[in-house]
């Protein structure tokens, strides 16, 4: 993990090559290892601001964040992921930390909503986020709305 480094940016700023190898690493976690088909393109990239880290052109983490309005009514963090070969070396902690930077530092606000696989829920409260009452299957998979004030 000597060439490590995180990139931060907007849609219209991810090249062709960028915007494939995320695209390939949600596709490769959520549709593939989770044995989940679904439509991932779903018009809200271009919103977002893409955070990830990579080590020699490979993507080892990634997730987007959104301002109010967009996914919820306050700002928001989706598709995190970590590939399954570089799990377990706290890159989704670092990345969750620099989402939430980056949404207070964008947006100008701490209040934060995303939708978290149940299995995620202790790993999200060690952020701030509080579980709500709403309880789903997205997917497939058991999430909740967490809340982060």
């Amino acid at each position: 993990m000597q060439n490590i480094h995180w990139e931060i940016k907007k849609f219209s700023e991810l090249d062709s090559s960028e915007l494939y190898a995320l695209l390939k690493a949600r596709v490769d976690v959520f549709v593939v290892e989770q044995n989940s088909p679904y439509p991932d393109l779903d018009y809200k990239d271009q919103f977002a601001i893409h955070i990830w880290c990579e080590d020699n052109n490979e993507i080892m983490a990634y997730c987007r964040v959104f301002p109010e309005n967009i996914k919820y009514n306050e700002a928001s963090i989706g598709r995190v992921l970590t590939t399954k070969k570089h799990r377990g070396k706290q890159l989704g902690k670092q990345l969750v930390e620099k989402a939430i930077s980056v949404i207070e530092n964008e947006y100008k606000t701490s209040e934060i909503r995303i939708s978290a696989q149940d299995y995620l829920l202790k790993f999200y409260s060690e952020f701030g986020f509080v579980a709500t009452s709403k309880k789903y299957l997205e997917d497939g998979l058991p999430h909740t709305e967490m809340i982060r004030k």
